[in-house]
C-alpha cells in the first residue's frame, strides 16, 4: 500500500538542506513511498537540480510563502503563519492528501499547529510526545517528553495506553511493560497524582508493572516509562547532556599523550561501534501522539542521517496505523476500567 507523507522542509537549523537528501535517501529505499516536499518552490527546484533529480508522481514540492521561526511563540505561529512550510504540511494530513508528516521547526508551535488542526483522538485529553532512549536491551520509549508541563493521573494512563500501542505496533514488542517513573519503587513513593495514577494503570489491561527509576530508563527492565513532559523533557535533555560528556571525556583522555594515542587507535573499532550505538540520530523522530494524524518531530539540529531517521519513524507509523490502535486499545481498555477512571 502507498504511503504519502508531508515533509516541512523549511523549518530547523539546516531547512531544506537536511530535509531534501533524506527525503531523496527515503524515496529510494521505499518504492512504495511517496513525499510532498513543502516549502520555497524555488528554493526546493534548486536543490533538487543540484541532486540531479526532478518532481515526479513520488515527488511532489507544495509551495509555501512562510517559516514558523524557532525562536516563535506557538499562539503567533497560529495566527499569523497559516501559510508556514508547518501548517501547510500538518494541512495536508487534516485534508488526507498526506498520511503523515515530519517536521524540524519550533516544538511548540507544532505540537499547537496539529493539536488545533488534527484534534486529538476521543478518550485523549492532550496529546504527548514520545522517543526511544537508549539502553541496555535496546531502547526505552519515554514519554511525555515536554509537551505537558503537568499532567492529570487520567492523562498519565492515557499516555501508557498510547506508548504501549507505539512499543507494540512499531516496535514489535509483545506484551510491553509500562513503567510509571518515580523517586522510588515502593507503594508509598510519589506525589498523590502519581500513586493515583498507579492506581489506574494496576487495575488495567495494559503489563503495567509499577514504578520505576530513573536509572530504570536505562538499565531496567521496562519498555514504556511514563512521566509528565516536565519530569520527561528534564531526563532527556540530562541524557543527551551525558552523552556529550563522555566523549568529551573520552577524546580528552585518548589525546593525552602517545600511549593513550596509540591506545585509541587501538580501540578504534570498538569506539566506532560505540558511537554508532548511542548516536542520537538513530534515534531521531519524536510521535506527537494522540492527535487524529500522524505527526513526527526532527530534532530542530537534525543533519540529513538524522532527518532521515524521522521519515523512518513517520512511515512506520503509518504502515502500522497508530492512531487507529490507539482508538481501539483505548476503547478496549475504558470499556472495562471506566468507572475506576471517572
Amino acid at each position: 500500500m502507498a504511503s504519502t507523507i508531508a515533509v516541512d522542509t523549511m523549518s530547523g537549523d539546516q531547512g531544506y538542506k537536511a530535509a531534501v537528501p533524506a527525503a531523496l535517501r527515503s524515496l529510494d529505499k521505499h518504492p512504495d513511498l511517496s513525499l510532498i516536499l513543502v516549502g520555497d518552490q524555488a528554493l526546493l527546484e534548486r536543490a533538487l537540480a543540484e541532486h540531479k533529480v526532478k518532481t515526479s508522481d513520488r515527488l511532489v514540492i507544495q509551495h509555501a510563502s512562510q517559516v514558523v521561526d524557532m525562536w516563535e511563540a506557538p499562539s503567533k505561529a497560529l495566527r499569523s503563519k497559516k501559510d508556514s512550510s508547518m501548517r501547510v504540511a500538518v494541512d495536508l494530513v487534516h485534508t488526507g492528501r498526506a498520511c503523515a508528516c515530519v517536521s524540524a521547526g519550533n516544538t511548540g508551535a507544532l505540537m499547537a499547529t496539529a493539536r488545533f488542526v488534527l484534534k486529538t483522538l476521543p478518550g485523549i485529553d492532550r496529546p504527548a510526545i514520545i522517543s526511544p532512549i537508549p539502553s541496555r536491551n535496546g531502547h526505552t520509549l519515554m514519554l511525555d517528553l515536554g509537551a505537558n508541563s503537568e499532567c492529570t493521573p487520567e492523562q498519565l494512563f492515557q499516555f501508557a495506553v498510547m506508548g504501549s500501542v507505539l512499543a507494540s505496533a512499531v516496535h514489535g514488542i509483545d506484551n510491553p511493560r509500562v513503567g510509571l517513573l518515580n523517586i522510588g519503587a515502593e507503594e508509598i513513593k510519589g506525589n498523590p497524582q502519581i500513586q493515583w495514577a498507579g492506581r489506574l494503570l494496576s487495575g488495567s489491561k495494559l503489563n503495567y508493572i509499577g514504578y520505576v527509576e530513573g536509572n530504570d530508563i536505562y538499565v531496567g527492565d521496562v519498555d514504556v516509562v511514563v512521566c509528565d513532559g516536565f519530569i520527561g523533557n528534564v531526563a532527556l535533555k540530562t541524557s543527551e547532556g551525558l552523552g556529550k560528556l563522555i566523549a568529551q571525556f573520552l577524546r580528552e583522555e585518548f589525546s593525552r599523550h602517545w600511549g593513550t594515542r596509540l591506545a585509541g587507535l587501538a580501540a578504534m573499532p570498538v569506539l566506532k561501534s560505540f558511537r554508532k550505538r548511542v548516536d542520537p540520530r538513530n534515534y531521531n523522530g519524536a510521535s506527537f501522539l494522540g492527535l487524529q494524524g500522524i505527526v513526527i518531530k526532527s530534532h530542530g539540529d537534525a543533519d540529513a542521517i538524522a532527518f532521515h531517521s524521522a521519515l523512518e519513524t513517520a512511515l512506520l507509523e503509518v504502515k502500522n496505523s497508530v492512531p487507529r490502535r490507539i482508538s481501539n486499545l483505548l476503547a478496549s481498555v475504558l470499556g472495562e476500567d471506566a468507572e475506576a477512571i471517572q
